[in-house]
Parts: structure tokens; sequence; C-alpha cells
């Protein structure tokens, strides 16, 4: 993680682990880095490196940015391990495929009881869900909901629309607009399979960049210059695109085109536009490599992004 600067997703450090040569790795040029390949010593693979960032997240050695993408960090406590490891039990993803009758409780054992690991079956299940919704209303998946939150509901069982609002990444606008499938086949999966639910609904506690939501959105309602309110705040220009991302990505809408149609030219904005419409991620390297990073920069297309979700998804 520390490798790669801290700007990338779980499966983008997997694939320089492993030595896979995905289009990120190239890209960033991670395949140049010393430990590309690393990683598949003693036949480890995709399944052991995800078991070990699942270990380090639920430890609290790393932690996901949420209002990012979910891109990995290392924590104060994570650098400590560095300074000073110790031994720790992990346990092997298990390999559903093929499995029979025999194997339910074993599977059903994996995501049970509240014990802050991802709930793998539900986090599947929940997966599908996204894509028939996003299906259905024509829209790609991350408009609906990231992966991130996924995964967070895949941890703390929310059963109904109150519980999934203090899911990291889904505001009221989001949970009223998408989330009543969502919690009834939660609910319907925990009744089944007899989870036992956290006694209380964990709320992260995620370093709130949206804190001063209410003076933006009020300054955006008076059609601020983005940038001049940054300098104002004394922030760089990129955190309050991270400060916007949380607002939108909650459910939140927003109109910014006061702004954007003086940052971005036209014609870029229909070829971004034209892009995210049939993007299968949010990804903002696979945007910047599709749309080309000579032709446009990082702010253009998150101004973008931000402008897209906030018009089709809230």
């Amino acid at each position: 993680v520390l490798e790669v600067k801290e700007k990338h997703k779980a499966k983008d450090v997997i694939n320089v682990l492993l030595g896979s040569l995905s289009s990120t790795v190239k890209t960033y040029k991670h395949n140049n880095l010393e430990i590309f390949g690393k990683g598949c010593e003693d036949e480890k693979d995709e399944k052991h490196w995800n078991a070990v960032i699942r270990l380090a997240l639920v430890s609290g050695f790393l932690s996901k940015d949420i209002e990012n993408y979910g891109l990995l960090k290392v924590t104060k406590k994570g650098k400590e391990f560095l300074e000073a490891p110790y031994s720790i039990m992990l346990t092997r993803d298990h390999d559903y495929t093929g499995a029979g009758p025999a194997d339910d409780s074993e599977i059903i054992m994996a995501g049970k009881g509240g014990s802050g690991a991802t709930d793998e079956i539900l986090f599947s299940l929940l997966k599908d869900l996204v894509k028939q919704t996003a299906k259905a209303k024509k829209l790609p998946p991350y408009v609906i909901f990231q992966e991130v939150s996924l995964e967070e509901m895949a941890i703390q069982y929310p059963i109904n629309l109150e519980e999934i609002t203090k899911i990291t990444g889904v505001g009221n606008g989001k949970a009223s607009k998408y989330g009543k499938p969502f919690v009834e086949l939660i609910k319907k999966y925990v009744d089944e399979n007899e989870i036992e639910r956290p006694s209380d609904m964990i709320v992260k506690s995620v370093v709130n960049k949206s804190g001063n939501k209410v003076s933006l959105i009020q300054a955006i309602d008076r059609k601020t210059n983005l940038e001049d309110y940054a300098k104002s705040k004394n922030i760089p220009f990129k955190d309050l695109l991270s400060e916007l991302e949380a607002i939108v990505n909650s459910g939140t809408k927003i109109n910014i085109n006061y702004y954007i149609d003086k940052a971005v030219d036209e014609e870029k904005q229909t070829e971004v536009y034209d892009y995210m419409k049939i993007a299968q991620t949010d990804s903002l390297t696979d945007a910047l490599k599709e749309l080309g990073e000579d032709d446009y920069s990082e702010e253009e297309v998150r101004l973008m992004r931000l402008k897209f979700i906030s018009e089709f998804g809230n």
C-alpha cells in the first residue's frame, strides 16, 4: 500500500503483488516496483491477499478512504505494526465453487456473528442486486451504491432504511431512492441464516472531510467560484473535490454547472458524459486511460463525475 503511495484500491494492490499487468499497473508503471510479482511466492494467490487485506482492515492496520472511492491507507496502528511486527492468525478465503450441501453451514458461518469481517455471500448478493437495479434504471452500477458501501452493509447487516443511512456513503436521499430492496434482501438473508447482527450499528469514524457541508452547499447555491471557496477555507482544490464527492455519493443533489461550464470545454463535457454512461466502475484511472490523460485533467474528470452522479443517481 505504501509502495503505491496509498493511491489505489485493494484490487490494484493485489495486481502489483501478483505481477498482473493490469491497465492501472501499466499506467502507473507499477511493474517497475521492486515488489512487483513478489506476492506469488509459496503459491500465494488472489484469495490469500484478499484475506490479508481484509484482516488488516479489521485489525485497524489499513483503512479505506471512503470519500475517495475506497483507496487503501496505512493507519497509525499499521505503521506501528511495521515498526514492531508480530504474528496474527490468518483465515484463508473459502473457495465456494462446487460446494455441495455439506458445505453450506461452513459458508454461512463465514459471515455469521458480526465479527467485523465482510460476509462474502451477502456481499455477492448485494453486488448482484446493484447490477440488476442499475440495468433496470439504465444507469452504471456505481451510481446506485459504491462497493465500499456494499462491503459495509455486509458487515453491519442494516435491515431498515434508518439503519442503512448509517452506512458510509448512504445518506437519506440515496436510502429513500434505492435502499428498500437492499434492506429487504439483507433482512431475508439474516432471518434465513440466523445471523447474529451487531447489537448496535457501528458508525465508522471516518475523518469527516464534509464537516463544512452546509457552508459548501450554501456557497454553491450562491454560485461561488469553487477555487475561491477552497482558498478562503485554506484547503487544496483536490480536497474540496473530495468533500463534494462525499456529499454527492451520499445522495445529495448539487448543481455546479455554473462552475463546470467555465472550467470544462463543452465538447469535453459531452465526451466524458458519453463515457460515464457506459462505464462499469467509477474508477478515475480507467476514465483517464480511456479518455486520454494528455487530453483530460484529473480535476476535469472528477468535476464531470460529480455532475453525472448528482444528475442521474441522486
